[in-house]
């Protein structure tokens, strides 16, 4: 395989990855309204730079894809395939396009807003995967590519196409059915913990009345906040060292998980804290405090898990055969 460089790529390909940059700039100005407002999406100051890390790593073997040499391509089973993903490629195309002009409009009348950011975000991660794939149809000598290789290549877009998703803040409905939710389940958990541990305690809702007073599970957090983060992270680790869609699809799964398990371990802390000291205890640095551990404990979590998803199971060949 033997990589090319920018300058030698398909015309259209290099004005694709200029007008793509462009709108990377637009969603990003779009979103500093939420990184700068809301502690919770503060981290999407990072996600600009880890995009132009993944891109940086992936070069060499996009380079790769546009240099390789793929030779007349055989006709058959592979012709109806092609016009299949094609189609779905244009559909895609023009469904990005469509939602990036809507929440581009919407934010030019109503100013910055989840209604505008979230189609904004999608609409610009569907418009490149798309974008990848039906400009791939040709390398650099001319040569037709075959539709799975031009598959991987819109893959490797992944991250960097659908990440501002995460930095984005959802829909109003949306969020609050989420953070109800787990807010539920982070009171039957505490409550059901201390009652099991012989701790009088009552619960009514969310709010549960403890003999110093009471605590509101909203200040120990439903960790809606840390979980958008720590899926962040666990998509960032596994977009750079796991090789397989499904790795990276469980790294993720398994950063939900993570998080949602170290958040109901913090609000049991911070309920144990309230009903020594009190409710006010804790408010301010140690609410904050254990906040930031819940990240540190499932990004240290998801490096643990790095090394098992990327085992693989040797066998000599003399093993081989002798069986």
């Amino acid at each position: 395989m033997q990589g090319v460089g920018f300058s030698s790529l398909p015309f259209q390909v290099r004005l694709a990855a200029i007008l793509l940059l462009g709108l990377a700039g637009f969603v990003i100005w779009d979103q500093l309204h939420w990184w700068r407002l809301r502690d919770d999406y503060s981290f999407g100051f990072l996600v600009p730079l880890f995009v132009a890390y993944v891109l940086h790593d992936r070069w060499p073997a996009i380079r790769g894809f546009f240099g390789q040499r793929w030779g007349p391509l055989r006709a058959g089973p592979t012709a109806p395939l092609r016009i299949v993903a094609g189609a779905v490629s244009y559909g895609l195309f023009a469904g990005g396009g469509g939602l990036l002009f809507l929440g581009a409009l919407y934010r030019a009348a109503e100013g910055a807003a989840p209604a505008a950011s979230m189609p904004i975000a999608l609409g610009f991660g569907l418009f490149v995967m798309a974008t990848v794939y039906l400009l791939s149809d040709r390398n650099v000598h001319g040569e037709r590519t075959p539709v799975d290789a031009r598959a991987r290549l819109a893959l490797m877009f992944l991250f960097p196409a659908m990440i501002w998703l995460l930095s984005a803040p959802t829909f109003g409905v949306l969020e609050t059915w989420i953070s109800t939710y787990l807010l539920d389940k982070v009171a039957i958990f505490v409550y059901h913990s201390f009652e099991f541990s012989g701790f009088p305690i009552v619960r009514e809702g969310s709010v549960l009345i403890l003999p110093s007073g009471e605590v509101g599970v909203e200040d120990a957090c439903s960790g809606i906040r840390s979980m958008t983060a720590c899926l962040f992270a666990g998509s960032f680790l596994g977009a750079i060292f796991l090789d397989r869609l499904w790795k990276k699809a469980s790294l993720v799964c398994a950063a939900m998980l993570l998080a949602f398990l170290t958040n109901l371990l913090r609000s049991l802390f911070l309920t144990v804290w309230a009903y020594r000291y009190g409710p006010e205890a804790i408010d301010g640095a140690i609410h904050d405090a254990t906040g930031y551990g819940i990240v540190f404990l499932t990004v240290l979590g998801l490096f643990l898990l790095l090394p098992v998803f990327n085992f693989r199971l040797e066998v000599d060949d003399e093993d081989l055969a002798a069986s």
